[in-house]
């Protein structure tokens, strides 16, 4: 009986899920990229290859951002909701396609394990001169975990310097050990420093930053725009 109520209760939940995606303007606007034909995707894409007006960041790869700083829908939830961007590509199963660009300047470092990721050190936040922020970048490998990373930044490398617009790989569709399948796409997020020179652990909300400001566009769950585009105002308040 227990196991019953259980299905009942999950099945229920998943279409409670379901009805929140069609009546939020965010949620029906994901539905209409996974139904879309290819000439539909590309008007939903968003392409910013100079910063906004007053942003010191470039989005760092073209796409369909699908999911928000912010976002609690899933694999998300209200109290570990989404830390960063994720920025879908048009050709949502082909991977190693699509180029990641260095957002701004900075000292890339890949970690001897990471198979499809980097993170880069912007010493000076130019939102903030008296701390230092890391910017990361994931998904960057296919489902097998064959990287689509350049040959610069090798497993292992440390403090490479990039440039802004710098080429960093292509997006892809790996997802670690989860069963779970993902659409090649591009997860991006500010993370804070640790106060003694290292990044705090991403998977953690409060330990990253909105990126709306750094980039010139409304990303914040609260306020974001259907198809992000530069604005004056890109906080919440």
């Amino acid at each position: 009986m227990l196991i019953i109520v259980l299905i009942i209760i999950g099945a229920a939940f998943v279409i409670w899920q379901a009805m929140g995606y069609l009546t939020n303007p965010r949620g029906r606007a994901f539905v209409d990229w996974w139904r879309a034909g290819e000439n539909q995707r590309a008007e939903m894409i968003t392409v910013q290859r100079e910063p906004c007006p007053g942003a010191p960041f470039v989005l760092p790869a073209d796409g369909f951002i699908g999911l928000v700083y912010g976002d609690p829908r899933g694999p998300y939830s209200g109290a570990n909701p989404h830390q960063g961007l994720d920025i879908f590509s048009p050709d949502r199963d082909q991977p190693g396609i699509v180029p990641v660009y260095a957002a701004y300047d900075g000292y890339i470092t890949r970690d001897a394990n990471w198979r499809s990721a980097l993170i880069q050190r912007i010493p000076e936040d130019p939102l903030n001169s008296s701390r230092q922020i890391w910017l990361y970048y994931a998904h960057m490998a296919d489902r097998d975990g064959n990287d689509f990373i350049e040959d610069p930044f090798p497993a292992g490398a440390k403090e490479v310097f990039v440039e802004q617009g710098t080429l960093l790989g292509y997006t892809g569709n790996f997802n670690g050990n989860s069963p779970r399948g993902i659409w090649v796409h591009l997860h991006f997020s500010i993370v804070q420093d640790d106060g003694s020179g290292s990044y705090l652990n991403e998977l953690e909300f409060e330990n990253t930053l909105d990126p709306s400001s750094y980039l010139g566009m409304p990303l914040n769950y609260e306020c974001a725009q259907t198809g992000p585009a530069c604005a004056p105002v890109t906080d919440c308040s």
